[in-house]
């Protein structure tokens, strides 16, 4: 089975480190577990941030570059099926639908959102070709419920929706942790909804006794010096550990008692599956997307504030039997939703139905 591969938002050889990335060299490894040989069909990134009309127009003409190139390649090494990660206003799939018209194969998209209000607007050409990609599609595997809704209501005639969950790029889960440790916190460093969600951090742990609130951050970026500065009156209970690498971070869940990570407008966020296969208990808001990757529990309303985390905080860190049973639940819900096995099984079934088969 020969598949083309493109993630117009960040291509899984980006050599920055994100979670998108992640997610992409995650369903390639999925596809490969399932016997397929996939080949990254492009790595032009179309994003654009800032709804620039002319950077728009730069991006649609190296696309139909891309276009022919591509072509070209697939009809040399056989491809059956392109399978697009990532579709939306800002980072349109400009390449896959013409290629796979081309070629006479399935076009598949993982993780599309439909977006109407962009119709009009600074990114109106990229969402009216965000939305033309996804009427393409013969499957589109949603990952969050949230994702599914608007999906549902533009699905086109004969067009399948499949849920994916998302997933952790492993066969089996990790050591468990101790549970003994501070408390883990890893997000980015940046502005927007990541220092959101360190707004929240820091109010909650003003809400802590002085022994209960230790917490390491695992993250960098360019907000670093301004965040350090909103939990600078946490003094050494807080450490900023830097951006880790995979031994590391496997290293800091394995050591952490929970994980903190209130999630402002996260897609779903792939730290909270990572320290739940380790046996963290999670301490986040139930947010949409976020409540798809969390094990069944108790999560407070964003709009009920920081006294709900708190004291959710104080209770896991205070109960021994407590904490080891949020853990356990965790590793099995893991275990059961989003491992490698389960992926590579959805997305064969996917492709199975649009012909395509090992």
């Amino acid at each position: 089975m020969r598949l083309a591969f493109y993630a117009p938002l960040k291509s899984p050889d980006h050599p920055v480190p994100s979670g998108d990335r992640a997610m992409a060299r995650g369903l390639m490894a999925a596809l490969q577990r399932g016997g397929a040989t996939v080949t990254v069909a492009s790595t032009l990134r179309s994003r654009d941030g800032a709804g620039d009309s002319a950077a728009q127009a730069m991006l649609f003409n190296a696309a139909e570059a891309e276009v022919t190139q591509a072509t070209a390649r697939g009809r040399t090494e056989g491809w059956q099926a392109w399978i697009t990660y990532h579709n939306y206003y800002k980072a349109p799939d400009l390449i896959g639908p013409a290629v796979a018209r081309a070629l006479g194969i399935p076009y598949l998209l993982v993780e599309s959102s439909r977006a109407r209000k962009r119709l009009t607007g600074p990114w109106a050409g990229f969402a009216q070709a965000a939305e033309a990609a996804s009427d393409a599609a013969d499957v589109i595997f949603y990952l969050t419920h949230r994702d599914a809704e608007t999906l549902r209501r533009d699905q086109t005639a004969g067009q399948r929706l499949v849920h994916l969950p998302p997933f952790l790029a492993q066969d089996a889960l990790p050591l468990p942790s101790a549970l003994d440790g501070p408390m883990l916190a890893v997000g980015m460093l940046r502005d927007g909804d990541k220092r959101a969600s360190y707004q929240i951090i820091a109010e909650t742990l003003a809400l802590l006794p002085e022994d209960g609130r230790r917490l390491d951050i695992a993250g960098d970026g360019p907000a670093r010096t301004e965040i350090e500065t909103m939990l600078a009156p946490f003094g050494d209970a807080v450490r900023f550990l830097g951006e880790l690498d995979a031994t590391a971070m496997a290293a800091a869940y394995r050591h952490a008692s929970l994980l903190f990570w209130p999630g402002v407008n996260e897609a779903f966020g792939l730290a909270y599956l990572e320290a739940q296969a380790a046996g963290l208990p999670v301490v986040a808001q139930d947010r949409p997307g976020v409540r798809d990757v969390l094990a069944p529990a108790s999560y407070p309303a964003p709009e009920s504030g920081t006294a709900p985390l708190a004291a959710q905080i104080t209770a896991l860190l205070s109960d021994t039997t407590l904490r080891h049973t949020r853990a356990q639940a965790a590793r099995d819900f893991v275990a059961q939703h989003h491992l490698l096995p389960t992926a590579t099984a959805t997305l064969l079934a996917g492709l199975e139905s649009c012909g395509v088969r090992p």
